[in-house]
């Protein structure tokens, strides 16, 4: 199998004036990164009109959403934005999607919090709608669970992976829920682009990483667990590209993306690796 590039991306979370979008926009392009995404949560900035607005101020950069909510979207209404935006972007777009899961969100938008089956059989819809309409704008699908990896190993360009479940002291869960993807649909598994997003790092010289993105996500794990999980990277800038070398070399992952509040400090370990 021939061993593919990294990739580079980093979440914009705090952005609400277009000068500041297209500000975060040049600094992404000038320091390395390949891809600026935006989540879709209500509260964060919209994802597709802050996306335009991260595009028309740079040249290369390609843009993404990580993730958008698939239970917020009609299969159509979506295919219709996708097909705009993938063409206001000269084809930049990149689309992340998700089967949702912040109950309290469904609730504010007025629309039901479906079970989580129900949840992936929406995903999986949406996905092929997109895929026979707009095939030429690639799907990342991130998540964790059995059905929604099937999901993304048979229909997605991307994974997104959050490194299974880290809980307990032995065994490699990241390395379990690749060989799950890769069982899945074995046939397209070589084509695949693996993905991590990281959810803490050190921003200054001591190597400690704050964990408090990552408590949000796995609250029920001690902060020596959250330490080993793939989301979480400590030490030097040329300890973490080692690290990030290692994902290549033992998992395959070569697509990285990090958190705003990270993206100056990752910026040094992009340049430690080109």
């Amino acid at each position: 199998m021939m061993t593919k590039d990294f990739r580079f991306g980093f979440g914009l979370h705090a952005a609400h004036r277009p000068s500041s979008v297209r500000d975060w926009a040049r600094r992404a392009e000038d320091m390395g990164y390949d891809v600026l995404h935006v989540p879709d949560h209500l509260g964060a900035p919209a994802p597709f009109p802050t996306l335009a607005t991260a595009v028309s101020a740079t040249d290369t950069l390609r843009v993404g959403t990580f993730v958008l909510n698939a239970g917020f979207y009609k299969a159509a209404l979506l295919a219709r934005d996708v097909t705009a935006m993938r063409d206001l972007t000269a084809g930049r777009l990149e689309l992340g999607l998700g089967a949702g899961f912040v109950k309290e969100e469904f609730e504010a938008a007025d629309i039901p919090f479906a079970t989580a089956r129900q949840r992936v059989d929406h995903l999986r819809h949406i996905t092929e709608y997109l895929g026979e309409r707009v095939p030429d704008v690639p799907i990342l699908i991130a998540g964790n669970g059995d059905r929604l990896l099937t999901l993304a190993a048979q229909k997605a360009n991307v994974i997104g992976l959050t490194g299974g479940d880290p809980s307990g002291a032995e065994g490699d869960p990241l390395a379990e829920r690749i060989e799950f993807v890769r069982n899945a649909a074995p046939e397209r598994f070589d084509d695949l682009e693996l993905n991590i997003a990281i959810t803490a790092m050190p921003i200054d010289d001591s190597g400690m990483p704050d964990l408090s993105i990552t408590r949000r996500f796995l609250p029920h794990l001690t902060d020596e667990q959250l330490l080993r999980t793939p989301g979480v990277l400590s030490g030097s800038t040329k300890d973490i590209a080692d690290d990030i070398r290692r994902y290549r070399s033992t998992y395959g992952v070569t697509y990285i993306i990090v958190q705003q509040p990270h993206a100056e400090a990752f910026a040094k370990v992009i340049a430690e690796m080109r």
